[in-house]
């Protein structure tokens, strides 16, 4: 997860950029997008997705709905996309470069709060990855002990917040709270002691690369300290894609709950399927990635409920808590952000 940009004008470059490329054959392309998923016999929806980051533990949902025939299943054509910048997938899904886009709960918000038309169609990640983590031998094992140390985070206006309030609802004193912007170097900075503590690292990756190498860390769940308890990843589109291809997407989330299921009671298989798919530039390990699939399958279950199932009162308390962060400024409502698609 990056920085926050201002999303209007990123969104504006590139809804210019994607109505010039499409004015050629704009008639036939909007022909295609208003179809249905047609009966089985017909040519199949295609959808594009993107991916958040590289392929990793979280995706292997996708994979395994692909291998196992459940996107034929429901008459789709399914492409994945991975992105150069996390940022880019929720502005592709803006500008109808891509269908559909893995992001965060935050981002969409913040987006959806500039008036980027975007709206979640399913909740992936059920519970925050994202914690506080500092070093065991820093002495520094509760929040209070937070107070007046250096923090490293990727320069994120929410990892700050999220530290302020997980200090201030322990008891300490957030006013004399250094932040240093790290980027996403998370593991470097913790391992060379550059700072005290880190914000935006996660549990199921930079925490088991830290304790793969020697250095077991102290975790503060930001949930267990004022923070909502919010969906880290959710599944996006935008009003006019949902508009024009809302079927095909009521058929993709049925296939990646079971693909979800598949990975849940074929977890070794479903590791194998994922370590044919990872990126080359980005190598995968699979003793870090078996781990992060025990850790993710509970946080992506959603129960009683079908998997990608989401709340109205999820939304609301994470944009109430926003807009009490001065995060975002607007009004806005859960309903304008998401819609109930799963059955």
């Amino acid at each position: 997860m990056k920085p926050f940009n201002k999303w209007t004008k990123a969104f504006m470059a590139l809804t210019l950029a994607t109505g010039l490329a499409a004015c050629g054959n704009q008639a036939s392309s909007d022909a295609g997008q208003t179809q249905a998923p047609a009966d089985k016999g017909a040519e199949p929806t295609e959808l594009t997705i993107a991916l958040d980051w590289y392929p990793n533990a979280v995706h292997s949902f996708l994979y395994a709905a692909e291998e196992q025939g459940y996107f034929k299943d429901e008459n789709l054509k399914v492409t994945m996309q991975m992105p150069s910048d996390s940022n880019d997938p929720l502005k592709m899904a803006a500008a109808g470069k891509v269908d559909l886009a893995i992001s965060y709960q935050p981002q969409l918000i913040q987006a959806r709060a500039e008036g980027v038309p975007v709206v979640s169609v399913g909740a992936l990640v059920r519970h925050p990855l994202n914690v506080i983590m500092t070093r065991q031998d820093s002495g520094i094992d509760t929040p209070q002990k937070l107070a007046g140390k250096n923090i490293g985070y990727p320069s994120l206006p929410l990892d700050e917040s999220i530290v302020r309030q997980v200090v201030k609802h322990g008891g300490g004193d957030d006013s004399g709270l250094t932040f240093t912007d790290i980027g996403f170097d998370i593991v470097p900075a913790l391992t060379a002691k550059k700072v005290d503590a880190v914000v935006g690292g996660y549990i199921n990756h930079e925490q088991l690369i830290l304790e793969k190498h020697g250095i077991p860390v102290n975790a503060f769940k930001p949930f267990e300290f004022g923070v909502p308890d919010y969906y880290e990843l959710v599944l996006a589109t935008s009003d006019e894609t949902l508009g024009k291809k809302q079927k095909a997407v009521e058929g993709f989330l049925r296939a990646i709950g079971k693909g979800q299921d598949y990975v849940k009671n074929n977890k070794e298989k479903a590791l194998d399927l994922l370590l044919a798919k990872q990126a080359a530039d980005f190598p995968l390990e699979k003793d870090i990635e078996t781990k992060s699939l025990d850790i993710l399958i509970p946080l992506m279950d959603a129960g009683e409920k079908p998997f990608a199932y989401q709340t109205a009162e999820s939304w609301q308390t994470l944009i109430d808590w926003m807009k009490k962060e001065k995060l975002i400024t607007a009004d806005i409502k859960a309903e304008e952000i998401m819609r109930d698609l799963v059955k």
